[in-house]
């Protein structure tokens, strides 16, 4: 599975075989600079971000935990070397606090850190103008190489294809769906020689046209997925024979 203003055009258009005044130095005024496209997916809100672990099943376990309850959790490995779990998508940072509160009260989490829009790259990119969102992308799918497949996973204990992609966007900020038919739905059509480094490309694994697998572009003809069961989270060409006679095609969100 696309994280910055539009551009701003001036038109000079001819009336009547007249052509338009030009401009003097006094009454001129330059266009802004030109930045990149808003990315198609809504940016997530406030979030919940717990747990520091060194052991990734304790992360596993309170994400599991979690997702019991109806909460959507996922866990990730931190830049820091450990092991964390997030949830939640808040308007305001009261709302992300009182549903913190209340977890920690009922005794399922300890202590907690809400994460702001601001401090995802996608809002700081598109704030600064600095930054290349594909490559964080791109970088943050890397951390998940290796860990095994698991169906329905959302974590370094295992996960499946569209959760290893729908992780990587909202670990950026961006509210990627949860599965891959519904990824597929969400971004724009990109052609195959025309993909760029976070892209997703998309498989019918299960034979016909129907998505049922997904990955991540990284460049240079390969992509990062979660193959299947019994296999771990790997880079692979789209220039694999299976891959090619099941691509179905390619989204951007960006």
């Amino acid at each position: 599975m696309s994280p910055c203003k539009s551009l701003s055009i001036i038109l000079l258009v001819a009336l009547c075989g007249c052509s338009a005044p030009r401009p003097t130095v006094s009454d001129w005024t330059p266009p802004p600079p030109a930045v990149a496209a808003q990315p198609s997916l809504q940016s997530l809100g406030y979030s919940i971000q717990v747990g520091a672990f060194a052991n990734p099943g304790n992360a596993t376990r309170l994400a599991a935990l979690l997702e019991s309850r109806g909460i959507e959790a996922y866990s990730f490995l931190h830049e820091s070397g450990l092991y964390k779990v997030r949830f939640g998508d808040h308007a305001t940072y009261a709302a992300a606090h009182r549903e913190a509160e209340s977890l920690q009260q009922q005794g399922m989490i300890d202590s907690f850190f809400i994460v702001p829009p601001e401090d995802n790259a996608a809002e700081k990119i598109r704030r600064s103008g600095q930054g290349d969102l594909r490559q964080e992308l791109v970088a943050t799918a890397h951390r998940f190489i290796g860990t095994p497949y698991n169906w329905g996973g959302t974590s370094d204990d295992g996960i499946d294809c569209s959760g290893l992609t729908m992780v990587t966007y909202r670990l950026n900020g961006l509210k990627l769906p949860r599965v891959s038919r519904d990824q597929f739905a969400a971004g724009r059509a990109v052609n195959k020689g025309e993909l760029k480094k976070g892209d997703l490309v998309f498989f019918a694994t299960g034979g016909g046209s129907r998505v049922s697998h997904v990955g991540l572009y990284i460049g240079n003809g390969r992509f990062i997925h979660a193959p299947s069961r019994g296999k771990s989270v790997r880079v692979t060409s789209l220039d694999h024979s299976y891959y090619q006679k099941t691509f179905v095609g390619a989204r951007t969100y960006l």
